[in-house]
């Protein structure tokens, strides 16, 4: 349902004034008949898999009926006649089950969830599995980890057909936060922190996250949540394993490496961002996390994207 929301309202603007619909969603079942889904609504689909028009993207969704071995091979024999004749073919989640049933993804690279990615590696022995990043392009073949990921894969699309600033305007329309590159990491550390705080600091470290520009010191952090400076300090080391300049010190740097791999921004502006006060303050503490400069990661992580391009 959410890649399907964001390909609907994807609209770009015509020479006469007007918004042209970027995609045509077509919903296919195995038969015609409805399908409830796990969250309870039903959805009918517009045609089965005999009448289904030639198709740009055949997205395949996940759900516990992918795990029925019958339902993939049904599945899997639909999408290798299709294959040929279709641009891109992408499974979400649990959607993996039925198109690696394909054989087309042997030998190549696939995104699963971590939850479930050790009895994708089981059954398929051939894949690669990568159980840590959001989704992965292998040829023509994308794979996803299913969830909130769904939206930020829907988004590279559109950004892969569309343009950049359609993706990032759908994304503000949609009310997005941050639009995730496929290379996120599917464990997310403010989360993970607000599981293990306490309710006084539980929204504390996402605050900080879309914060990252403003004033963080202890002394400012304290008075957020209404502490003494002493007890803050001690209080916040006993929920995250960590001092409140080590957290955000961290927190600047992970989202640095996100910044400074965008090739418009300047790394002036990236430090300023982030809240450094300096160039080169921001390249010392970068280096010091990261172990090189950002001038010299972006260089790197360029390097080895041109490299990953060409063996795809």
């Amino acid at each position: 349902m959410g890649p399907a929301e964001v390909f609907s309202r994807a609209t770009i603007a015509t020479d006469d004034g007007r918004e042209r619909r970027c995609y045509r969603v077509v919903t296919v079942g195995i038969s015609a008949a409805a399908c409830r889904t796990e969250s309870g609504i039903t959805v009918r689909p517009e045609v089965d898999v005999r009448r289904a028009p030639q198709l740009d993207t055949v997205i395949i969704p996940g759900g516990r009926g992918m795990q029925n071995s019958k339902l993939n091979r049904q599945i899997a024999e639909w999408v290798n006649r299709r294959a040929v004749r279709t641009r891109r073919i992408a499974a979400l989640g649990s959607g993996i089950y039925a198109l690696a049933t394909t054989g087309l993804l042997n030998g190549r690279q696939i995104v699963t969830q971590s939850s479930f990615a050790k009895d994708v590696a089981s059954r398929f022995p051939k894949l690669r599995v990568n159980s840590r990043n959001l989704f992965v392009k292998d040829g023509a073949f994308y794979t996803c980890a299913g969830g909130t990921s769904s939206v930020d894969f829907a988004l590279f699309l559109i950004e892969e057909d569309c343009g950049r600033q359609v993706a990032l305007g759908l994304a503000r329309e949609l009310i997005v936060h941050l639009k995730r590159p496929g290379g996120a990491e599917q464990y997310s550390e403010p989360l993970q922190f607000q599981v293990q705080s306490c309710d006084r600091f539980a929204d504390l470290p996402g605050w900080m996250s879309c914060h990252l520009s403003d004033d963080l010191s202890v002394d400012a952090l304290a008075e957020r949540v209404g502490m003494s400076r002493r007890n803050f300090t001690r209080q916040f080391h006993k929920s995250f394993g960590k001092s409140p300049s080590q957290f955000v010190a961290d927190a600047r740097i992970a989202e640095a490496c996100r910044r400074v791999l965008i090739p418009r921004n300047n790394l002036d502006s990236v430090a300023a961002s982030l809240g450094f006060k300096s160039l080169t303050a921001f390249s010392r503490s970068f280096q010091q996390r990261v172990g090189v400069r950002p001038h010299t990661y972006r260089a790197r992580r360029k390097g080895l994207a041109k490299k990953i391009f060409a063996a795809v």
